[in-house]
């Protein structure tokens, strides 16, 4: 593979991320093979020595998605994780998304009925005064303020569950990663000596 071909392949997987960042690994590669070619090996060693640039996209852009949750932690950037640690392999894909998507799925509906339960004890709260209630009035307030701190507490438990699962994914995709480096590492060495 030449040089052009392997840059052509790793910026068309690494499209998406943000142009400083394909810019600042594209040239970190073409210091690779400016590096082999001082060194007399021709652009296909070096493009063979580096590896597949489609996975090599495919495991920057999943060591880019974990950076973004770690350092920003909001809803986009869990789910930018996830999709990095799930791209990075079919194996991955394979294990992780029926599993994912289970969990997600009874967290969304978990979600749904906190919210319910939430807006039932308000409706209960708000109409208590203006019906006739079991209990009456104070017994329909309490009963409401209730549903609502009960809602409100299994919902920040639920955002911990979630952040937790986040968290454990990206350990495992730092761990994949970690597993997937040296695998590299050997091939680029043995070619270098």
């Amino acid at each position: 593979m030449t040089r052009q071909a392997f840059l052509a392949r790793l910026r068309e997987g690494l499209a998406g991320l943000p142009a400083h960042t394909i810019t600042d690994i594209v040239a970190d590669y073409e210091t690779h093979f400016a590096d082999g070619a001082a060194a007399g090996r021709s652009e296909a060693e070096v493009a063979d020595a580096l590896g597949d640039p489609s996975r090599l996209a495919r495991e920057l852009r999943a060591e880019h998605g974990l950076r973004r949750w770690e350092q920003e932690r909001n809803a986009s950037s869990a789910g930018a994780a996830v999709f990095a640690v799930l791209g990075l392999g079919a194996i991955d894909i394979i294990i992780l998304l029926p599993i994912l998507m289970g969990l997600f799925g009874a967290i969304f509906g978990i979600g749904v009925a906190v919210l319910a339960v939430f807006f039932t004890g308000g409706v209960v709260f708000a109409a208590g005064p203006f019906t006739d209630p079991p209990g009456g009035t104070a017994a329909a307030l309490l009963a409401g303020i209730g549903m609502m701190s009960g809602a409100a507490s299994v919902g920040a438990l639920l955002t911990i569950v979630v952040i937790g699962l986040v968290n454990a994914l990206v350990w495992y995709g730092r761990l994949h990663y970690r597993l997937l480096k040296p695998a590299l590492e050997p091939q680029s060495q043995g070619v270098a000596q």
